[in-house]
């Protein structure tokens, strides 16, 4: 049997079995799995048990006793081998008060599937597992191995998930797909970095009647640091060929669905939130410590220790009394659009939807960035409605799940075979 021929008998079988795939995603939203406190027990079990009723052979690998992982594979062990990776863990639901339904109802309406984690991310999760699941019914051959993690811990930060996973060498790969929410009409192929500091600043109390003539504030030092460091957001990559191309796509889009004035200078320019701020004792005392935390994205073409030395000639400017730690340091990262990997997924959506996607950097970052890290060609591709990501009234269309599991068994048909 030819490629296409199988390719078309698959996507057939998908949209006869749609609403098993509907079950599957609802089923998986009805359990909660909000990170924190990230109870992932029982989602990992009803995983299990799908990936057992297909045959499919699976591990559960735990670098810490509440932090389950599951590793699975189909095919042959020698030959290309193409990873999928998502991750059962969701954001809090927040104020319950602020949903328009249950967040955890799995509640089928209008087309759609409601609740917590629909579009991150276990809308693509349901998409990777049902067409793993899928090749396995049909007992179709592959020339390699699909390898498939689902990791429990990407929502904070995820080096107990997919992070210990390639470092420690557990898996392995030439081509890999995270199911990340991109929406049906993007493939995301690079991505900023990340540093988060933790500031600290130390000073001398006194009264508050004899400030500013007597002690010295430990705010102010804070402030004063802040005022400076926000001056980074002019500092931004310059870009030749392809990865320019790329970048002006990726600004293009970004202005589209922000819609706010000069927002699309989050792809290529640093930016820089501050995120808390702590100090001081009473009022009318001089503040001898105080704390700030800040965000910095780092976009391609920059790294992080340029910030970081820059972070060093604020504070000598500034005559010092600040320190810092970090928490997050990440490297800005990316494929380019003329990988395999790449023209398969933008060739196998032409087919299924009849549209020319786009390829863009995403102005955050995900667990995309260990895999490339490690040499191995990533992508993001995964069903979404964005605008409730990490909201309220989180949703995903059914039409796009369908879409995807579709995309996803031609590309492993298109990179295995």
């Amino acid at each position: 049997m030819t490629d296409n021929i199988l390719k078309d008998r698959l996507w057939k079988y998908i949209d006869e079995r749609n609403e098993d795939l509907i079950k599957l995603c609802s089923r998986l939203i009805a359990i909660p799995t909000e990170n924190p406190p990230g109870n992932m027990e029982d989602v990992t079990s009803f995983i299990c048990n799908y990936l057992k009723s297909k045959g499919i052979s699976y591990e559960v690998l735990r670098p810490k006793e509440n932090k389950p992982n599951i590793v699975a594979k189909y095919g042959k062990e020698k030959g290309t081998r193409l990873l999928f990776n998502g991750h059962s863990d969701v954001v809090p639901a927040g104020d319950l008060k602020k949903w328009d339904f249950e967040p955890f109802s799995g509640e089928v309406r209008d087309g759609r599937i409601l609740g917590r984690g629909t579009s991150d991310m276990k809308g693509g999760l349901a998409c990777i597992l049902f067409a793993m699941g899928l090749l396995a019914e049909e007992d179709v051959s592959l020339n390699g191995q699909l390898i498939l993690t689902i990791v429990p811990d990407e929502e904070i930060s995820g080096d107990m998930g997919t992070k210990w996973l390639v470092e420690e060498g557990i898996v392995d790969g030439d081509y890999c797909v995270v199911a990340e929410p991109t929406g049906y009409d993007n493939c995301e192929v690079g991505q900023k970095g990340a540093l988060w500091l933790k500031l600290t600043a130390t000073g001398v109390s006194a009264h508050g009647s004899l400030s500013p003539y007597v002690g010295k504030n430990a705010i102010r030092k804070i402030m004063d640091f802040l005022d400076e460091i926000q001056k980074l957001t002019e500092i931004h990559g310059e870009y030749e060929g392809e990865v320019k191309e790329v970048m002006s796509e990726s600004k293009r889009v970004a202005k589209e669905c922000l819609k706010a004035p000069q927002v699309e200078n989050i792809l290529d320019h640093i930016t820089v939130n501050i995120g808390e701020i702590h100090g001081g004792t009473k009022t009318n005392m001089v503040a001898d410590h105080a704390e700030a935390y800040v965000d910095i994205r780092i976009p391609i073409g920059i790294n992080s220790k340029d910030i970081l030395d820059r972070v060093d000639k604020i504070i000598e400017d500034l005559d010092g009394g600040i320190t810092y730690t970090y928490s997050w340091r990440s490297e800005p990262n990316y494929v380019l659009t003329t990988n395999p990997l790449v023209k398969s997924v933008e060739a196998n959506a032409k087919d299924v939807l009849g549209i020319d996607i786009t390829a863009t950097y995403q102005w955050a970052s995900s667990d995309a960035r260990y895999f490339r890290y490690k040499g191995i060609p990533t992508i993001q591709y995964g069903p979404a409605n964005t605008e409730g990501i990490h909201s309220y009234n989180e949703t995903v269309d059914i039409k796009d799940l369908i879409s995807s599991a579709k995309v996803y068994t031609g590309m492993i048909l298109d990179l295995l075979k």
